[in-house]
């Protein structure tokens, strides 16, 4: 075994997933203690310290007493070598320090614009039009807090600053990120790795009909050749010159006074900005992060709905192409947020979770924060933005084979050399999604390259230059550069699958001076095809879930490598060119697959949603280890002679038990089959079990 796929099969701490921990009870010192130590043993060495909603009443945020519980946090991490990420709120969007901002300062609230035909108490007047009155007024935008009562439409909900205001902004950075420095500075740097800023939102939640504003933003707007008159296509919907005006100076803006703020702070402060802006395709600013992120939340992309279609699809890549252009080791994202299936209530699966790892990762994510372990699942608690994908899963025992595979993916994605072909240019919010969707679907690698750096890119002999890379043809607004190609059809695909696989996700980069393809089945079914890549030189095959080595089936198709490829639902395959000396499969385990097993349920737990089969196997194993299938829902675990030997998270499960296990004549099988959470804390029961007895 290679050092580098040693490295690849147990990756160094630094590439393990960050969970958002909900710290929303009433803390304990010693249960903070020992949720930190239980994370560690499964796998997970770095955390975000989320306060959030449930905390107890008296617990001021930022005070003396919760900063002696982040403490101990912070603390119990560095002796266990993990890694914080600090969050600059209580509980988001970011940036009013749980109300604090405000709080005898509300000329500071956040503002907007209206269309109106009526004034109130405290508007003032922009303008009259035909449509009505343009007026600013304050915005009554909340955010969500972290006490019982604070939550969105609850009357102590605290009031959203506006982030646009550098003395606000200025207020909220002295409330927050001076008193962590104050109460945790020696750890900055190197326990404290990140601040994390959640969503900013410049209006606040919960308000209607209006678009952000700040006080003086009129005069500014003018001066820059606005008509104040022209603003009402923010509110029918007809773009023209002065709306366009509006969002490049709002944009430029939050840029400045809030992003740059915070980035400049947590820079001279030895530590990243982290987190994510407001909107999935919010990409320029994205170059204020020290690890650009995004968030994954709603199944806004999930197996049923696709991962191309709509302006979420774009998430994946805003981060990561943001961070390839800004020179950026990580990109980041808050991933499996409320992704509940039928709008049930913690009705997600291992699969969903392993479709939407595979989502990210094969874009180029290469820091996973999951989203969330909860302190506590107590009460009302376990039903706050659902689910738990830590210890109230099903399967936390489990969890390090989790914790193994994001780590895995990370460690490829990060360090990796991408040269794509294709540029697509795009504006802020307009990541083009529709354009993109043929890409993916031919396995064609592109790079986003966003309007703040079109002025950096030049043409030589017909290619398209930006920051080091270079591009054979150019999408989106092609116009710019017409010396270029357009068509993305005779850009040659990072591999050609034969026949065409539109569910196939190919990265192709180089890792340690490796060609590698990074592959994902994004799809129900199996997909079965020969992939040919471009090259000649031999490859390797490498299993990232089970984290072993594969043999492949390699010929060569037209001069170049040919790999027959059969990736069943929910699986990911790594290719990579071996290098002088290596010998291609030499380490990959043998399987025998084993069929006509008749199953007898013996016995169910309800209160576990749990069914136990039994079987028995009188075969004999002529490999390294035989597979069976079965067909159920949800978890899958299997014994042989009372010896645990592997678990599955997702339909059909393929259960591999080492030859080691089995002994000669008849073998004792047990099967258990657990079902979702959301048969506990869902609003409906969700069926578990074999579905077929005979497998």
């Amino acid at each position: 075994m290679t050092d580098w796929i040693q490295k690849l099969t147990a990756p160094d701490r630094e590439f393990s997933a960050m969970p958002f921990w909900f710290l929303n009870a009433d803390l304990d010192h010693t249960e903070i203690r020992r949720q930190l130590n239980d994370f560690a043993s499964h796998g997970i060495y770095g955390v975000v310290l989320h306060p959030r909603i449930g905390m107890r009443d008296d617990l001021v945020y930022l005070s003396e007493a919760f900063f002696s519980y982040i403490r101990t946090a912070v603390e119990e991490a560095d002796r266990l070598g993990m890694k914080v990420i600090l969050y600059d709120e209580g509980m988001y969007p970011s940036g009013s320090a749980s109300g604090q901002v405000v709080e005898g300062h509300p000329e500071l609230a956040s503002r907007g614009i209206a269309l109106t035909q009526t004034l109130q108490p405290g508007d003032h007047l922009l303008c009259r039009t035909e449509q009505g009155m343009l007026v600013e007024r304050f915005s009554h935008g909340t955010i969500r807090g972290i006490h019982f009562g604070e939550d969105d439409g609850e009357a102590n909900a605290p009031l959203s600053a506006d982030i646009l205001n550098p003395v606000a902004v200025s207020r909220f950075i002295m409330l927050t990120h001076e008193a962590y420095w104050r109460h945790l500075s020696p750890y900055f740097g190197n326990t404290v790795c990140g601040f994390f800023t959640d969503e900013p939102s410049i209006l606040g939640r919960n308000t209607r009909d209006m678009q952000p504003w700040t006080y003086g933003f009129a005069e500014l707007f003018v001066k820059s050749g606005g008509h104040l008159e022209g603003l009402t296509g923010l509110f029918d919907g007809h773009e023209n010159a002065d709306t366009r005006l509006y969002h490049a100076l709002i944009l430029e803006r939050e840029s400045e006074v809030y992003y740059r703020t915070l980035s400049d702070w947590c820079a001279d402060h030895g530590i990243a900005l982290m987190g994510h802006p407001h909107q999935s395709d919010d990409i320029e600013v994205e170059r204020f992060f020290h690890v650009p992120g995004q968030d994954l939340v709603f199944r806004w992309v999930s197996p049923e709905r696709g991962d191309t279609a709509g302006v979420d699809s774009t998430m994946g890549k805003c981060s990561a192409d943001a961070a390839r252009l800004m020179g950026r080791r990580r990109n980041s994202n808050e991933c499996f947020g409320a992704c509940n299936r039928d709008g049930n209530p913690w009705y997600f699966t291992g699969g969903d979770m392993k479709w939407m790892i595979d989502y990210l990762t094969v874009r180029g994510v290469n820091l996973l924060i999951p989203h969330a372990f909860y302190y506590s699942l107590e009460g009302s608690r376990s039903a706050e933005r659902p689910p738990d994908v830590g210890p109230g899963s099903i399967w936390w025992e489990h969890y390090s084979v989790w914790a193994q595979y994001m780590a895995r993916v990370c460690y490829l994605m990060t360090d990796a050399v991408f040269r794509p072909k294709i540029a697509v240019l795009c504006r802020n919010r307009k990541l083009v999604p529709e354009i993109v969707e043929p890409l993916f679907r031919t396995q064609r690698g592109f790079q986003y390259l966003p309007e703040s750096v079109w002025k950096e890119c030049h043409v030589e002999h017909g290619k398209l230059e930006c920051r080091g890379m270079t591009f054979d043809a150019v999408l989106g607004d092609a116009a710019l550069f017409p010396e270029v190609g357009h068509a993305a059809d005779r850009v040659s695909p990072d591999c050609t699958c034969l026949p065409p696989q539109p569910a196939l996700r190919v990265a192709a980069f180089e890792h340690a001076g490796r060609a590698c393809w990074y592959l994902v089945n994004s799809g129900e079914e199996t997909i079965e095809c020969d992939v040919v890549l471009p090259t000649r030189v031999s490859v390797d095959g490498y299993d990232l879930w089970h984290g072993e080595s594969v043999s492949l089936v390699v010929g060569q198709k037209e001069g170049n490598t040919c790999v027959h490829v059969c990736m069943n639902r929910r699986e990911s395959l790594l290719i990579y060119a071996c290098m002088e000396g290596e010998c291609a499969g030499t380490s990959a385990r043998t399987r025998q697959t084993v069929t006509g097993i008749e199953w007898s349920l013996v016995s169910e737990e309800p209160e576990h949603f749990r069914k136990t089969y039994t079987a028995n196997w009188g075969g004999q194993a002529d490999a390294d280890e035989i597979e069976l299938t079965v067909a159920g829902e949800e978890m899958a675990e299997i014994w042989v002679n009372g010896t645990f030997c592997d678990v599955s998270f997702w339909n059909p499960h393929r259960l591999h038990i080492p030859a080691e296990c089995l002994r000669p004549g008849e073998n004792r099988l047990e099967l258990r089959m657990t079902g979702s959470p959301a048969n506990r804390y869902g609003t409906q029961k969700v069926q578990y079990g074999l579905t077929h007895m005979h497998s």
